[in-house]
C-alpha cells in the first residue's frame, strides 16, 4: 500500500489510511477512524478517534478535527480550522466534584462538510451542522448555522455574501435570498447553474 508517514506523526491502533495518502510531521491521528485514498493531512494537526474522511481531501496544518466530524470526497480544509463538537461544553459535573470524561456523551452533536466544500484558513466552525456541497467558507469566518451548498460565506457569525461555482469562481456577489432568479454562466469554467430562490441547481439541472 502507498502510504507516506512521516517518523513524527501518530497513528493509532485502529486508524485505516487509503492508498496514496501521506500524513506528515507531528499529526496524532486516534482510532478507530478512517482517511480516505489520496489525502495530505497537513503538520500539526490532530484528528479524534470516530472521524470520518473521504477521498482526495486536502487538511492544511495545525487543523483540530474532534469526534463527531464527517468530511466528504474532495473538501479542502485550510491551516488553523477548528471544529467543536459540544454546544454545552463543561469541565467537571455541575457539583465540581467530578472532572468528566472526554469521550462523546448526549451534548456531542455531529458536523459533515459535504463533497467539494472549502473551509478557509483559521475557519471556526461550531457543532451541529452542515456545510453544503461546494460552499466556500471565507478565512477567519466563525459558523454557527449550517451552510448551503455553493454559498461564499463570511464573518462572525459567517453569513451569506455570494454564490461559487464548483471550481471556486465567484458567480454572484451579494445576498443570495436577493437575487433574481434566472441563469449564471462562470467565467472560468464555462459551467452555466440555474438560479432559483437564491440556491443553485447543479450543472446540468441548467443546460436542461
Amino acid at each position: 500500500m502507498n502510504v507516506r508517514i512521516h517518523p513524527t506523526a501518530i497513528v493509532e491502533d485502529g486508524v485505516e489510511i487509503g492508498d496514496g495518502t501521506s500524513i506528515w510531521d507531528n499529526v496524532h491521528i486516534r482510532g478507530p477512524s478512517r482517511i480516505g485514498r489520496d489525502c495530505i493531512i497537513g503538520g500539526k494537526t490532530y484528528i479524534a478517534y470516530g472521524v470520518e474522511i473521504g477521498d482526495r481531501v486536502k487538511v492544511n496544518s495545525f487543523v483540530y478535527i474532534p469526534t463527531g466530524v464527517t468530511v466528504e470526497t474532495g473538501v479542502m480544509i485550510a491551516a488553523g480550522t477548528i471544529f467543536a463538537n459540544d454546544r454545552f461544553p463543561r469541565a467537571t459535573t455541575p457539583d465540581l466534584s467530578t472532572l468528566r470524561g472526554s469521550g462523546p456523551d448526549e451534548h456531542t452533536e455531529p458536523t459533515v462538510v459535504r463533497e467539494g466544500a472549502t473551509l478557509g484558513a483559521g475557519c471556526r466552525l461550531g457543532p451541529g451542522i452542515e456545510i453544503g456541497a461546494f460552499a466556500l467558507v471565507g478565512m477567519g469566518s466563525v459558523v454557527t448555522r449550517s451552510v448551503f451548498p455553493h454559498a461564499l460565506v463570511a464573518g462572525n457569525p459567517a453569513k451569506p455574501v455570494g454564490l461559487v461555482c464548483r471550481c471556486g469562481e465567484r458567480l454572484y456577489s451579494g445576498d443570495p435570498e436577493a437575487a433574481k432568479d434566472g441563469l449564471l454562466r462562470c467565467e472560468i469554467c464555462a459551467d452555466t447553474y440555474r438560479l432559483k430562490n437564491g440556491r443553485l441547481l447543479a450543472p446540468a439541472a441548467a443546460r436542461a
